[in-house]
């Protein structure tokens, strides 16, 4: 059965996207224009009530939230391709507690620097730039912690590569592309080599190459 991810264009879909690649699962995308209200269409809140990408449905399973979505695929084809849970329990605990720390502590502060720097200028509004400074200071404090971490580590969870680091793909790609903030992870030596390692995977070149890209107007 071919899984159906809806929204490819933006940054979580892609999260979802490149799990399924590392872990070999048969996929097709399905558009959704956010700038257009496409979201908010009855037929889509019918699969995602708050109005939000991605969705995938697998065959007559429908599931939405992107690390719910991730974790559901580890798990459920966790002998297929890429192991991105860890090969013990004490791995699975450390990549869910990195998982936990990219959606409550990095995701809040990049997700804004996005909104503002991004997507505020598509729609027509203006940036709050305070909000944009805090964001950023917040944000940096978090990557002062993944910089001792992975002083330690070649990965957030351990020396493996996990669901744990390939959340943190999409957004990053951003900040270190059109956002222009690349200092944020070049300043961190073992950040930027994280960086380096991860983006690099052909799974995520693979999404950049074949999946569409939203066409910001800075």
């Amino acid at each position: 059965m071919v899984v159906k991810v809806y929204g490819p264009t933006y940054a979580s879909p892609k999260r979802v996207i490149v799990c399924l690649i590392e872990k070999e699962v048969e996929f097709e995308t399905l558009p959704i224009d956010i700038l257009k209200g496409e979201h908010k269409h009855p037929e889509f809140l019918q699969l995602q009530p708050f109005g939000v990408v991605p969705v995938v449905q697998d065959g007559d399973y429908t599931l939405f939230e992107s690390r719910a979505i991730l974790r559901y695929y580890a798990e459920k084809y966790k002998s297929q391709g890429s192991d991105l849970l860890g090969k013990t329990i004490e791995d699975r605990g450390l990549v869910e507690q990195w998982l936990e720390v990219e959606a409550h502590n990095f995701h809040p502060p990049i997700d804004n620097l996005v909104i503002q720097i991004l997507f505020s200028p598509m729609l027509g509004l203006t940036a709050d730039q305070k909000l944009i400074q805090e964001s950023e200071e917040k944000l940096g404090k978090v990557l002062d912690i993944y910089e001792q971490r992975l002083s330690k580590t070649k990965y957030l969870a351990g020396d493996f590569f996990s669901l744990a680091d390939l959340s943190h793909l999409p957004f990053t790609h951003y900040l270190m592309g059109v956002m222009g903030k690349e200092y944020m992870i070049r300043d961190r030596k073992n950040v930027s080599a994280w960086w380096d390692d991860i983006s690099n995977r052909p799974s995520w070149k693979k999404v950049l190459q074949f999946q569409p890209q939203p066409q910001f107007q800075l």
